[in-house]
């Protein structure tokens, strides 16, 4: 029997396996979420950045560096979050390339407010010569000679050999190995005017995560459903390396960490200053 009835609430996540995963249970009922009926929009994650800058939905997934910039009209939730170890983009090209000459290249990259930028432009510089496309087209980009250059994020960092691709740079190592901070990649966030709401979303959003670790076979059939193909093997790796006890609770950790990533690009004039608090509650 589902749980929730109430006002409809959009809740725009990406088709990936590991919100598919967070999601599921919220979205099919399985979980309350009190006083909301939760309802499912999906698009890419550069997509539901570019629709946060117009304020479209109230709960979002979005990249770090893009709620960087939205921190006035939108709080991160503690719970729903992708930061980790051991699981950051990687910088790949057909052949070895030096930071100079990375600097002169044509570099596919999954969207422009995408935490994967950011760390790039921390690894290299601000002056790129970027081309923002679909992620799962930039792999295929590269194999063809289209761009010099791609930025690999998702399950790609499992596939790119397949496509005769070598790492460059593990970005997440080297934010990992400059910083000490584990990799902030997204967050659920809340647009303010919603605020009142938030600890019960968060609530939910964590009490869905937890239902579907107890019950996986249950979120496999969604999962699947948006997994592009994806094999078995690959789609439960993506969904171990994304989805762990951060993204239950941010805890004092994981806040340091996105306190300390909102400073770095406020330094680096890529976010501008907000005197809000940046988390929900």
């Amino acid at each position: 029997m589902p749980h929730n009835q109430g006002a409809g609430l959009s809740l725009a996540f990406s088709p990936c396996p590991n919100d598919t995963f967070i999601f599921d249970a919220l979205i099919h009922g399985r979980v309350p979420c009190p006083g909301f009926s939760p309802e499912a929009v999906l698009a890419d994650v550069e997509t539901l950045n570019q629709w946060a800058f117009q304020g479209l939905y109230p709960v979002s997934k979005l990249s770090f560096a893009a709620l960087g910039r939205l921190r006035d009209s939108y709080a991160l939730l503690p719970s729903g979050a992708a930061l980790g170890r051991g699981c950051g983009p990687l910088l790949t090209a057909r052949e070895s390339m030096d930071r100079d000459r990375l600097r002169r290249s044509v570099i596919a990259v999954p969207g422009l407010d995408t935490t994967a930028t950011f760390l790039l432009r921390l690894f290299l510089g601000k002056d790129l010569d970027l081309r923002p496309m679909p992620f799962e087209t930039i792999m295929p980009a590269l194999r063809d000679g289209l761009v010099d250059a791609g930025l690999i994020i998702h399950e790609g960092r499992f596939v790119f050999k397949e496509y005769g691709l070598i790492c460059i740079q593990d970005l997440g190592a080297f934010w990992e190995e400059t910083t000490g901070f584990p990799i902030p990649l997204g967050g659920i966030a809340l647009r303010r005017d919603m605020l009142s709401s938030a600890e019960l979303l968060s609530r939910a959003i964590g009490e869905s995560i937890l239902h579907a670790r107890r019950f996986p076979e249950g979120a496999m059939p969604y999962i699947r459903s948006h997994a592009q193909e994806m094999v078995a093997d690959v789609m439960e790796r993506h969904i171990a390396l994304y989805v762990n006890d951060f993204s239950i609770d941010l805890g004092e950790e994981g806040r340091e960490t996105v306190a300390f990533f909102f400073r770095k690009g406020e330094e680096l004039g890529l976010f501008p200053a907000c005197e809000k608090d940046f988390m929900a509650f």
